[in-house]
């Protein structure tokens, strides 16, 4: 018992010092140039007071522990307002709330959950002491991406919860927080391609572009890029490396996808997909190498202008649903080769339904073989879809470069499915 209460109030003291540290690095604590209340001291001994609070929690004394916690509230609430009384700059509140909840995380560490106030406070100090970057990346966001982040918090944090857990009709059924789920997916997929692109800026080529693409839609960026490479045939080679490069990302994607909804799934399909990743990783880093050319124009053409994507993220999910119960039906009635044809189908129009819908039928007993053998089909049958678009539509030059690309990785995706199955 002794040994397990000095280790709680360590933790909870530890969680104390280091933000009290930060506080006097960065010049907030008791000393420097706009001195606080708290220093390095203070901190520490918050953090155990915090701790010995819980501990008493825990043992009964729930008397003495209100009055500990208290008394603590009190004294932080005191030198907030007489900073605030004496006004001046340095009234932001930010170390009189960073003891508070250091006095809270100290509490949680003295009743026994020493991991989550551990790794809290390493996020505390770490929030702390990157004021100026997380200033710096608010200043760049703009109204879109603001009102974006904003509408993604409801559809996760109010929507979400209120839908129910449990599946309706035939088939497998219809579950409604799964199936918003799935727009939750793809809608934060496509906000973080958005935000990578504008990070990465206009003028870094169709190559990084394209990559970045991929994580909405590598068969729009390789519709995309097939057409403005007859329009633009001096840029064949980035053009090409950004189709490429859109379909490499393409295999990342679906692990992430799988690995979030059944990480069975995913670990069965790494043998699979890793071939084509890696040739397609030395492929675009060879071409990114070698080529000189830095095209900079005509690169919003085929982003999805709403952040978000809601809109498309619910059509997906509703061809989700409509595709899971149709592979449960073809599974039914035909078996695991029915599933194999209606995987490659599938993957010809859309791999994101094919990976929602493959993980869903892995939950099932036995069938996380089959689930990562259908995904692989669908992911080599969307990849020849690929390969068809830059060979019917494109330019001549960018046609040879593009095929050549996506013919290697066609070709190991295959090779892998063949020698994974002998």
């Amino acid at each position: 018992m002794t040994s397990t209460l000095v280790i709680r109030l360590a933790i909870a003291a530890l969680v104390g010092l280091a933000v009290g540290i930060e506080r006097e690095w960065s010049g907030h604590g008791a000393t420097g140039p706009e001195p606080r209340f708290a220093g390095v001291r203070t901190f520490f001994l918050l953090g155990g007071t915090g701790g010995m609070a819980g501990w008493l929690l825990t043992i009964g004394y729930g008397a003495s522990a209100v009055a500990l916690i208290s008394g603590m509230a009190l004294l932080v609430t005191a030198a907030y307002w007489a900073a605030a009384r004496s006004g001046g700059p340095t009234v932001d509140g930010t170390t009189e709330v960073a003891a508070i909840l250091v006095l809270g995380l100290g509490i949680l560490a003295g009743v026994g959950e020493t991991a989550v106030a551990g790794g809290a406070g390493a996020v505390a100090v770490l929030a702390l002491s990157e004021k100026d970057t997380i200033r710096s990346a608010i200043a760049r966001l703009d109204e879109t991406e603001m009102r974006a982040a904003l509408h993604f918090a409801v559809l996760a944090l109010v929507v979400l919860p209120v839908l129910p857990d449990r599946a309706y009709g035939p088939l497998g059924g219809i579950n409604p927080r799964d199936l918003w789920s799935v727009v939750l997916i793809f809608s934060g997929l496509s906000f973080a391609g958005f935000i990578a692109r504008k990070l990465v800026g206009e003028s870094r080529g169709y190559g990084v572009t394209g990559a970045l693409g991929g994580l909405v839609s590598s068969t729009a960026v390789a519709l995309q890029f097939s057409r403005l490479s007859r329009e633009r045939p001096t840029f064949s080679t980035p053009l090409a490396l950004g189709t490429v490069a859109a379909t490499t990302v393409l295999v990342p994607r679906v692990l992430v996808v799988s690995y979030l909804l059944n990480h069975e799934v995913a670990f069965a399909l790494l043998p699979y997909l890793a071939p084509a990743f890696l040739a397609g990783v030395v492929m675009v880093g060879l071409l990114l190498f070698r080529s000189k050319e830095r095209p900079k124009d005509h690169q919003d053409d085929f982003v999805e202008r709403n952040p978000l994507g809601l809109q498309t993220s619910i059509k997906m999910a509703l061809a989700f649903q409509g595709t899971l119960m149709l592979i449960e039906f073809v599974r039914a009635q035909y078996g695991s080769s029915g599933v194999l044809v209606s995987a490659a189908l599938l993957g010809l129009t859309d791999a994101d339904a094919l990976t929602l819908s493959m993980n869903r039928l892995g939950t099932s007993t036995g069938a996380v073989a089959l689930a990562a053998d259908a995904i692989a089909v669908g992911v080599s049958s969307n990849a020849l879809v690929k390969l068809v678009i830059a060979i019917a539509l494109g330019g001549a030059a960018y046609r040879v470069r593009a095929a050549a690309g996506l013919g290697v990785l066609l070709a190991l995706g295959i090779g892998a499915i063949v020698l994974i199955n002998r």
